[in-house]
């Protein structure tokens, strides 16, 4: 059986219960929203700017999770902040202006617009790497605070100063993406429960979590 990583388990679980309560709405039902939606699903805009007209258009997409990149020595601030920062599109990658009617630079970003209930953050540790010619895993030091406001939110963002508490780390053990252990630390009743397989081990309120 081939292994698959949290992630992907996360979004094959979300998915597949709100098919299955989808399938359970009567046909004439307008609304196709399940409570899976209600407490995950977030939405982005992504936002281009010509630089020579400066037109903005906008697109949104719906989210179950954000997937973010990381860096060595880095924090979840500073990959929301990668995850949300400008790029440039120039050379040719330049961006179709249908106000221009031609191929313009432009920048490129990615903003919040509806902040989900619960957010379900998943760092990309697992990278192809070229001159390998293989994924690799990246054990870069990541600090996650117990709190967390989204600040790359839109202007029109519906309450953007909303506060996460952390409740939950879901950490991978092991060197590669092909090989090693998931365990979880979970918040509970104001303490941490380290759950690995059938073992469980209580924390105190404020425990020290390692991320490898």
């Amino acid at each position: 059986m081939q292994q698959q990583d949290a992630h992907e388990f996360l979004n094959y679980l979300l998915n597949t219960i709100a098919d299955l309560l989808k399938a359970q709405m009567p046909e004439s039902s307008e609304d196709t929203n399940t409570w899976i939606h209600d407490i995950f699903q977030g939405v982005l805009v992504n936002e281009t700017k010509c630089l020579s007209c400066e037109t903005v258009r906008s697109k949104q997409e719906d989210f179950l999770d954000l997937s973010v990149d990381i860096e060595q020595n880095s924090s979840i601030t500073h990959c929301l902040k990668m995850f949300s920062g400008s790029e440039t599109l120039s050379s040719e990658y330049k961006y179709y202006c249908e106000q221009c009617c031609s191929k313009q630079e432009a920048t490129k970003r990615l903003r919040i617009k509806k902040l989900p209930t619960i957010l379900a953050l998943h760092l990309k540790r697992f990278k192809f790497m070229e001159q390998l010619h293989r994924h690799t895993k990246l054990s870069h030091r990541v600090v996650f605070p117990w709190e967390l406001k989204l600040f790359n939110t839109s202007d029109d963002a519906s309450d953007p100063d909303r506060m996460y508490d952390l409740i939950g780390v879901v950490i991978h053990c092991g060197t590669g993406p092909n090989r090693g252990h998931y365990i979880s630390v979970i918040k509970s009743h104001g303490y941490w429960l380290l759950l690995d397989d059938d073992y469980v081990e209580v924390r105190s309120a404020r425990c020290t979590v390692f991320v490898y």
